[in-house]
Order: C-alpha cells, then sequence, then structure tokens
C-alpha cells in the first residue's frame, strides 16, 4: 500500500508540474510575454525530477513483486520501514538526476513554446536526462517482468509447488498492470522522444514542445485512470470517502424539509 500510494502521490506531483506549465504558457500566450520569469529553470528542474520520481516509482512496485515472488521468506523487503528507505532513495535518484542542469546553464528559454527546456540536440545532456528519466526504469521494470514469467514458467513444471505457482501468477497480475501502465508512460514521452531523435539529423518544428505536451497531457491522464482502476485500496477508500459525504448529506436535508 506505501509503494502504491507513493506512486499516487508523484502522478500528483508531475500532474501539478505539467499543468503549472500550460498554464504558465496560456497566460504567457495572452500576454505576449516572450521572456522567461525567474522560476523558469527551476520549473524545468521540477519538471524532470518529478517525472524521473514517478516513473522509478513503478520499478519499487515491481520490485516488491519480484522478492515477494522468488524469496517469499524474506521478510526485510515487506517491513515499513525499509520500503519507506528505499521510497526515499527513488526521491533522491529523482531530484539529484537533473540537479546539474540548474547551474551549468543548459536549460534555456524557448519562447516559441513558452518554456524553459534543453535544447534538443545531439548532446550528452539529451542523451543523459532521456535515459535516466525514461530509458532506465523502463528498461528495469520490464526486466523484472519477464524474469517473473520465466521463474513462473519453471515453477509450472513441478507439481509439488502448487501454492508457490498459485502466488507467483497472483503477484505476476500485478506486475503486468505495471508494464501496461509503463507502456502508456513511454505513450507519454514517445512524441518527445521522437523530436529528440529528430534533432539528432533534422531541424525541428516551431511549436514542437507544445504537440509532445498535448500527446503526453493526454497519456498522462489515462495513467491516472488506470492507475485508479488497479489500485483497490484507492477505488475503496473513495468510495468510503462519497458514502460518508452523502449519509452527512442527507440527514440535514430531511431535517431542513421537516422545518419547514
Amino acid at each position: 500500500m506505501m509503494l502504491v500510494a507513493n506512486s499516487c502521490l508523484t502522478a500528483f506531483l508531475f500532474g501539478c508540474t505539467m499543468l503549472t506549465s500550460f498554464i504558465i504558457m496560456l497566460i504567457n500566450d495572452l500576454e505576449r510575454i516572450y521572456y522567461p520569469d525567474s522560476y523558469c529553470i527551476f520549473q524545468a528542474y521540477i519538471s524532470y525530477a518529478t517525472c524521473a520520481a514517478f516513473n522509478y516509482s513503478f520499478v519499487l512496485q515491481a520490485l516488491y513483486r519480484y522478492i515477494l515472488i522468488i524469496y517469499p521468506r524474506v521478510l526485510f523487503w515487506q517491513r515499513r520501514r525499509t520500503q519507506m528507505l528505499f521510497v526515499f532513495s527513488t526521491w533522491v535518484l529523482g531530484f539529484a538526476s537533473p540537479v546539474m542542469f540548474l547551474f551549468n546553464n543548459e536549460v534555456v528559454y524557448n519562447y516559441d513554446n513558452q518554456v524553459c527546456q534543453l535544447p534538443l540536440r545531439f548532446s550528452f545532456s539529451v542523451i543523459y536526462i532521456s535515459f535516466t528519466v525514461y530509458g532506465i526504469p523502463v528498461t528495469l521494470i520490464i526486466f523484472i517482468y519477464f524474469k517473473l514469467l520465466r521463474y513462473i514458467q519453471e515453477t509450472s513444471k513441478n507439481v509439488a509447488s502448487i501454492n508457490v505457482l498459485s502466488r507467483a501468477r497472483r503477484e505476476l497480475k500485478m506486475i503486468r498492470k505495471i508494464v501496461i501502465l509503463i507502456s502508456i508512460l513511454i505513450g507519454v514521452g514517445f512524441v518527445y522522444a521522437i523530436f529528440i531523435i529528430m534533432s539528432f539529423f533534422d531541424r525541428l518544428p516551431k511549436y514542437h514542445f507544445r504537440i509532445a505536451y498535448i500527446f503526453g497531457s493526454s497519456s498522462f491522464l489515462l495513467v491516472i485512470i488506470i492507475l485508479f482502476q488497479f489500485t483497490d485500496p484507492l477505488k475503496i477508500s473513495l468510495r468510503k470517502l462519497i458514502n460518508i459525504q452523502s449519509n452527512t448529506i442527507v440527514p440535514t436535508v430531511i431535517f431542513i424539509n421537516r422545518k419547514t
């Protein structure tokens, strides 16, 4: 539950940064402002950092399922303190990955797209941020999934381990959901990745970031919907909250009707 809550929190923060970028972009377009504000570079840093923390939160979930299946007797990973330590580590990793861009003046203001970003070209910084934010976490999750799939195929040959097999299949179903989420996450940055590759060989479209933002925000909304659909404790908590609110409203209405 803690790891799922961490994914929800990072999703909320990443969504807030995307919404903030859109609002600033819209205000600058309406007021015809073509210069950056004092927080522009810091906002770019937060966007990269929250995106990385969001992706690595799914790596933690996949790793938790992997250890739970392969090493069910190891209770160290199931302790709350251990999970909190790993959650903290992913946050540190996510926010430390792009920190160098705050000091090396590589993040610049693109007045056509009204946003501060790394200029897309063939450079170490662009390749570095692409791998740390997207490439490494997505590759790790897919690797863990196929390792579990191979483990289940080998375990299914052993008739005596039917309980282990049923537990492994149940956990594999959960990791399959994470892979579905990651597949959609690839869609979040797919158009942006195409523009990165194009920048290595050709000139980019004038409004490339706006185009990537439209596709990315729609894919991210789909991620949030599926994350809610896959998270049973979150759905149960939300239903309880709705029921509590409805129960508090109904008696008030009845009291008013009686009084009148």
